[in-house]
């Protein structure tokens, strides 16, 4: 059941061919919480990657924010911690062409001892819910537009982030003019240098905009028609990010709020879907689409309780959504509309298509999409009604208080959702809210400055004046 490794070894032989410097090779993976974890390998026994796979534990997809096992639903202690295998994608062996440009690396998919794919592999995850999505018998265009912050890679003296100075200058970023081009020539290098890495890594990087705070910028990717490929290409940009960051002296943060007076970031999913004949299926002569295209944001809309846990995987999460910040907190919908959950974006017909406008920047990419596909096809399957449209009216400070808007809500929600079982499998739900919940537990013992502040050194104020 293993994967073809033939073409993947051609793909290693001709890269070292191009790039004769390559001295290491890194499989890897990207975990649930989106944290890149693998093995390095001197480029000599690289070939091991693709002949045989690489040992690793399986349980490596279910470790929390801070690498540790809390042996969710007996899986990490309890079962032996079983090794699986890592085999490389065919297509994602790569230069990396920033740090010391001596090495590559290659995306990898993880195979249980049995042979099957591992059914705790988000990647894996996503292609469950894509057996059932295909019953549709259309073909869905999807890309990422992805949100992040740029920060010194050191705190300030109160231990804040704080961001990073302008080039040639001791000064700091304070303000940002949105979709600012002088904000882009600022950090031209960076963007630049993304844009080369993308251009090596053959990762469809596209239009760059500074965001509407300081030092916050979004970098889109193209449509592709392989929903698992557009959520690799996802995955891939944010290790470009975080690496081209790093090599300039500045730390790349995809934290969902990391300023609380801030706007948040967000990760949006721009999908369409298409008949056998090319033809886009969501496009009529009107702005709303078609029939199909509305239940498809019905589905969406339905479904976004049971699937908030995976648009909002952290407590940092949740302080996202605040009213007026063009952060959805409703069950919205509309045409050119930024304030609603799904957006209807302008342009011609044949190009109709939905945003996706949930997801924070932390979202799992592959964990997202499924939920996005499921919600997609939920809605097609049962056509479901989106409701009257919000067009060109502010909605976003209108809160839906039955929406799971608080971080133990959503893993209650998911955890008892048919809806979520039937797409994502009983198995994985109980893991996630597992990993999730125990998370939260540990976010909860732990006692912050704030509280000393409020609850205990204010008493000592009058003493100390």
């Amino acid at each position: 059941m293993h994967p073809p490794q033939v073409s993947a070894i051609d793909e290693l032989d001709e890269l070292l061919v191009r790039y004769p410097q390559i001295e290491y090779v890194d499989a890897f993976i990207s975990d649930l919480n989106n944290i890149v974890r693998g093995k390095r390998f001197p480029v000599k026994d690289a070939q091991k990657i693709y002949v045989s796979g690489v040992q690793f534990p399986e349980s490596v997809f279910l470790l929390d924010t801070q690498g540790e096992s809390d042996d969710p639903c007996g899986r990490g202690f309890s079962d032996g911690d079983p090794d699986g295998s890592l085999f490389p994608i065919s297509g994602m062996t790569q230069y990396v062409p920033w740090g010391r440009g001596n090495k590559a690396q290659v995306l990898t998919q993880m195979y249980a001892d049995s042979g099957e794919p591992c059914n705790v592999d988000p990647r894996v995850v996503i292609s469950n819910v894509l057996e059932q999505f295909s019953s549709l018998g259309y073909r869905s265009r999807i890309a990422f537009e992805l949100e992040f912050y740029l920060l010194d890679q050191e705190p300030d003296v109160n231990g804040q982030p704080q961001f990073p100075k302008l080039p040639n200058s001791e000064k700091r970023v304070r303000s940002t003019q949105v979709y600012s081009l002088e904000d882009l020539d600022n950090q031209s290098e960076f963007l630049n240098a993304v844009d080369h890495a993308c251009d090596i890594q053959q990762i469809p990087a596209t239009v760059a905009t500074s965001e509407y705070s300081p030092s916050q910028y979004e970098i889109n990717l193209q449509h592709v028609s392989d929903p698992i490929l557009a959520a690799d290409h996802c995955v891939l940009l944010k290790k470009v990010i975080s690496g081209i960051a790093d090599s300039l002296d500045m730390k790349a943060t995809f934290m969902a709020k990391p300023f609380s007076d801030l706007s948040g970031s967000g990760t949006h999913i721009h999908l369409s879907m298409q008949n056998e004949e090319g033809e886009n299926i969501f496009q009529n002569e009107s702005p709303s689409g078609s029939e199909i295209f509305q239940s498809a944001i019905g589905g969406l809309l339905e479904t976004m309780p049971d699937f908030f846990a995976l648009f909002a995987p952290s407590r940092n999460s949740f302080r996202r959504f605040v009213p007026d910040l063009y952060v959805p907190v409703n069950k919205t919908w509309g045409y050119n509309n930024r304030s609603v959950t799904v957006r209807v974006p302008s342009g011609p017909n044949e190009a109709r298509r939905l945003e996706h406008r949930v997801a924070g920047a932390d979202a799992n990419p592959y964990l997202l999409l499924a939920a996005v596909l499921a919600g997609v096809h939920h809605g097609i399957s049962n056509s479901v009604d989106p409701g009257p449209s919000s067009d060109f009216v502010n909605v976003s400070n209108q809160v839906d208080h039955s929406l799971p808007l608080e971080w133990s809500k959503a893993i209650e929600v998911f955890q008892h959702s048919e809806l979520a079982r039937r797409y994502f499998t009983s198995d994985y739900v109980d893991l996630y809210c597992a990993v999730k919940r125990e998370e939260l537990n540990s976010f909860e013992r732990r006692i912050t400055g704030w509280e000393y502040q409020l609850y205990l050194w204010w008493r000592l104020t009058p003493l100390l004046a």
